[in-house]
């Protein structure tokens, strides 16, 4: 349905359409957040698709629901006009999401943007209740917050934990943390802060006295999980909690993990390194697991399923869950300081709780390391793993990794 979307005629003549042009199958005018207030205008005026619009996310564990079919329409008559509109918000949404697998499937990785027009008024939950920062990141928050509540929405969507099959259950219950003390719920994601979100834990809840104590975590210990609670307590805790989350751009957490796992812990190497070099390298018998390289690790992540994947390079929809769990608030790895902070103060933590200070030891994965290595991987190989991830990318609104042969010469 894309290969032919827009209309022949409302396409530029005597130019190539790129990713992000209006002729294009991925212009972010069809983008969700940006289709509410004034924009709600360029909405209606677009022309109305043909044929269906449900593009299956291949390994993400989910699928988009389907845009209402022609026999629907007819049945319903006039009220089905007057009913399109609440539905194009979920419209702008499969637009976008299928313009993603477009550009997949064409071998077009190039980065893709948000928009960020004058005219789009941002709207906050409340009045003060997210923290302020420059334009760029209001707007980022307003499309990731749109793009979840059109997603989520929908009714082939869980709307709690206990609609997710039992595994699915199973992986968000774990990873959601408990303080009954101050009333949140923070569901970690590895690779995404994580160890410093539950040394603050444990010193809300006594057990450590300050985020700076040198020791090495303990990710069980002294941590309340709300998979280790009865039914009726889970859900009074989902229902009353303040709940909050971190993301971060889903090629990055990858390389993270695959340059502390395999190049810095022994256990990851033995366990997967060896693993990964026998399978896919020609006479890797003699491997230790500590020489994996980063497209042998994304071979690997192809070819496994992704509700059994390791909790470090797993999806962050499928760790996290953000239809089955409302969460009250989305941080970012990019504004990490200010977004954790704003966490603390919303929760009435003590002022002598602070988010830690980035270890000296850290090496952070840097926008020319993930660019070194991408540009280092084949393209097809980065190709065939996005629709994985798919979901990481479009709810939180990351681009696309940038892979093309100019950006790479670069």
């Amino acid at each position: 349905a894309f290969a032919t979307w827009p209309p022949p005629e409302s396409r530029p003549r005597g130019r190539h359409c790129r990713a992000g042009a209006p002729g294009s199958s991925f212009h972010p005018s069809f983008h969700p957040s940006l289709h509410a207030g004034p924009a709600e205008r360029r909405l209606r005026e677009a022309p109305k698709p043909r044929g269906s619009l449900a593009p299956r996310l291949r390994g993400s564990g989910a699928m988009l629901p389907r845009a209402p079919g022609r026999a629907r329409g007819r049945a319903r008559g006039a009220a089905g006009s007057s009913a399109l509109l609440p539905s194009m918000l979920m419209f702008g949404v499969i637009v976008a999401s299928s313009g993603l697998l477009l550009m997949i499937e064409k071998g077009i990785l190039a980065e893709v943007k948000p928009l960020r027009p004058a005219a789009v008024e941002l709207t906050r939950k409340g009045h003060g209740e997210e923290p302020a920062g420059d334009l760029e990141s209001e707007v980022l928050r307003d499309i990731r917050n749109r793009t979840i509540r059109a997603v989520c929405g929908q009714r082939a969507m869980p709307r709690s934990v206990w609609e997710l099959p039992p595994g699915q259950r199973r992986t968000v219950l774990r990873h959601l943390l408990v303080s009954d003390k101050y009333r949140f719920l923070y569901c970690y994601v590895p690779k995404v802060a994580c160890s410093n979100w539950k040394r603050i834990l444990k010193v809300l809840d006594g057990a450590l006295e300050s985020v700076d104590v040198k020791m090495k975590m303990d990710h069980k210990s002294d941590l309340v999980f709300l998979g280790d609670m009865k039914p009726d307590e889970i859900s009074y805790r989902l229902k009353n909690y303040y709940k909050f989350i971190f993301v971060r751009n889903p090629m990055e957490r990858l390389l993270s993990a695959y340059r502390n796992k395999f190049g810095e812990i022994k256990e990851y190497q033995q366990k997967y390194g060896v693993e990964i070099v026998r399978r896919y390298r020609k006479n890797g018998g003699n491997s230790a697991g500590d020489d994996v390289t980063f497209s042998e690790f994304l071979r690997y992540l192809l070819d496994e399923e992704v509700e059994r994947m390791n909790e470090h390079w797993m999806p962050i929809y499928n760790l996290c869950q953000p239809c089955a769990v409302r969460y009250d608030f989305i941080g970012s790895y990019e504004r990490l300081n200010a977004d954790a902070n704003y966490v603390l103060e919303r929760v009435q933590s003590p002022s002598f709780v602070r988010f830690p200070e980035r270890q000296s030891w850290y090496k952070p994965v840097t926008a020319e390391t993930l660019h070194y290595y991408l540009c280092n991987t084949q393209r097809r190989l980065i190709k065939d793993l996005l629709p994985k991830y798919i979901l990481d990318f479009s709810l939180f609104a990351y681009p696309l990794p940038n892979v093309t042969s100019e950006f790479c010469r670069q």
